[in-house]
């Protein structure tokens, strides 16, 4: 069980396990936190040793890959913007790379991870979301991640076709107007715009009072412009509010 969480203990699917062998750290600092179904690395690293923690996960659709950029650039912007010791920042880098790969929604088993967390709204009648929360190894291993990091802020890089925005979920308004504002987006309540049972954002944001944002971009852009364009606002939300 999830700490904090007030749901019942569920059955998992078998997913995956970690070696010792595998449980390694490469040398740019990352390390798996599990397996895909297809038996993909789901990695992470951690920088800085701050006392604010926040967690930055760099995609979790698979055809939404726009954030791949921003994770593999974030950890030496973090250190060049003099946030080591403001922070510690976790990054996991994908938490979905079957479907990454294959360039699909879902994971291999086209269970749409999003849908797959243990939040007060799960719906167990739609297929697609996996009969019970976290019976995929990728949600496990973000639950997983997020009781290990314990942020106090978590982002999360999407992507949306047509349009972008900043959608938050809990006490996030502030921060997403901050974020919204510097990074000339709009923002909207994830609440107002689409239903999102067993999301994210429900579970860690609405059931847990963590401040999480959905950082939408517009589907189909350069990464590389997208990270140019992001950057301050990802920075200052790592950073926080700064003290008059």
């Amino acid at each position: 069980m999830l700490i904090g969480s007030t749901s019942t203990p569920v059955q998992a699917e078998q997913g995956p396990v970690l070696t010792d062998a595998a449980q390694t750290v490469d040398p740019d600092g990352w390390y798996p936190v599990g397996l895909s179904i297809q038996s993909r690395p789901i990695l992470a690293r951690t920088v800085g040793h701050g006392p604010r923690r926040v967690l930055f996960v760099g995609g979790i659709h698979g055809d939404e890959p726009e954030g791949a950029h921003t994770t593999q650039v974030l950890a030496d912007a973090f250190t060049t913007a003099g946030l080591a010791d403001v922070a510690t920042l976790t990054i996991l880098e994908d938490a979905n790379p079957d479907g990454r790969a294959a360039g699909t929604r879902g994971n291999a088993r086209g269970v749409d991870i999003n849908r797959n967390f243990p939040a007060s709204n799960f719906n167990a009648a739609e297929p697609a979301n996996g009969g019970t929360p976290l019976s995929q190894p990728e949600s496990r291993a973000l639950a997983e991640t997020i009781d290990r990091a314990t942020p106090e802020l978590v982002l999360v890089a999407h992507s949306w076709l047509g349009r972008e925005f900043v959608n938050f979920d809990g006490p996030a308004r502030a921060i997403a107007e901050r974020f919204a504002a510097t990074a000339h987006m709009q923002v909207e309540e994830s609440s107002a715009f689409a239903p999102t049972p067993g999301s994210l954002g429900s579970f860690v944001g609405r059931d847990r009072g963590i401040p999480i944002l959905t950082i939408e971009v517009l589907r189909g852009a350069a990464p590389i412009q997208l990270w140019e364009k992001l950057r301050p606002a990802i920075l200052e939300a790592i950073r926080g509010p700064v003290s008059p």
